[in-house]
């Protein structure tokens, strides 16, 4: 079975478990909203005249964003003129749970959300002292050689004579 909505100014065709972004709408994640149907298909199809009776569409919203950056750059050749603007429309997430007919409310709830993981708590401040404290890694052969280099440049460099005048 699918349905066909209207909101903000736009249409969709759309079934259970359909996920999609619809403009800006005033509710918090994991609250349900209702869509008004417009076309019922399935076995028989139903059109509105605007609407379908008693038909309506039940989503969770999922997440209240932005979309991607939109750049408009105009320029006017040989003018020296250029407008450079951007601009990131909002949008609303949406999960669709089911498509309601006869006047039926929404059964199904928002999805919990997961809980998020525990971090582990030390036992003693004296055993986690001791879990830090850690030997120092020896330096690479790679590392050493150029440690070495280094060194070697500043005695050569400090053996030289200073430029400038003679006496």
């Amino acid at each position: 079975m699918f349905a066909v909505i209207r909101t903000g100014g736009k249409q969709y065709r759309v079934a259970e478990d359909d996920t999609l972004r619809v403009h800006t709408l005033d509710a918090q994640p994991g609250e349900i909203v209702t869509f008004p149907v417009m076309i019922l298909g399935g076995e028989s199809v139903q059109i509105g005249k605007p609407l379908v009776e008693g038909a309506s569409v039940a989503a969770e919203v999922l997440a209240q964003a932005r979309g991607r950056k939109v750049i408009a750059f105009k320029k006017r050749r040989r003018q020296n003129s250029r407008r450079k603007r951007g601009y990131r429309d909002n949008f609303t997430l949406v999960r669709i749970t089911e498509i309601l007919t006869g006047g039926a409310k929404p059964t199904k709830t928002a999805r919990p959300k997961p809980e998020p993981k525990a971090k582990p708590v030390p036992v003693d401040a004296a055993e986690t002292d001791e879990a830090v404290e850690r030997p120092k890694a020896a330096k690479s052969a790679k590392a050493e050689k150029k440690a070495d280099k280094k060194k070697a440049a500043k005695a050569k460099a400090a053996a030289k004579p200073a430029k400038g005048k003679k006496k």
